[in-house]
């Protein structure tokens, strides 16, 4: 009988002990879990933050004046507009026979 109560002793101080580590692991992963949901919500908003911002950029006034002010860029007008006309190579052959008539 006395053996049956000691076995049954270790059981119970044994399994107290292991109850009392899942209950610690518990909180702990709890915990953890608490943590990962605040930075989620964080970034979350970072990132809502950061979208509003480059909305911001993106207008098209805020690239004009960029245009104007970093780049020296100015708005099209006939006063400054250069047409450039396109003029076709001459082709190898004709040129050559035009080098040897000429000389």
């Amino acid at each position: 009988m006395m053996r049956i109560n000691l076995v049954l002793l270790v059981a119970v101080v044994f399994s107290a002990l292991y109850l009392v580590g899942i209950q610690y692991e518990s909180r702990r992963v709890f915990t953890e879990l608490d943590k990962a949901r605040a930075d989620s919500r964080r970034l979350e908003t970072e990132f809502g933050r950061l979208q509003v911002a480059k909305r911001e950029q993106a207008t098209s006034a805020r690239v004009e004046q960029l245009a104007r002010e970093k780049l020296q860029m100015r708005q099209v007008t006939p006063a400054i507009t250069s047409y450039v006309t396109y003029s076709a190579p001459v082709p190898q052959a004709s040129a050559s026979a035009a080098k040897k008539g000429v000389q």
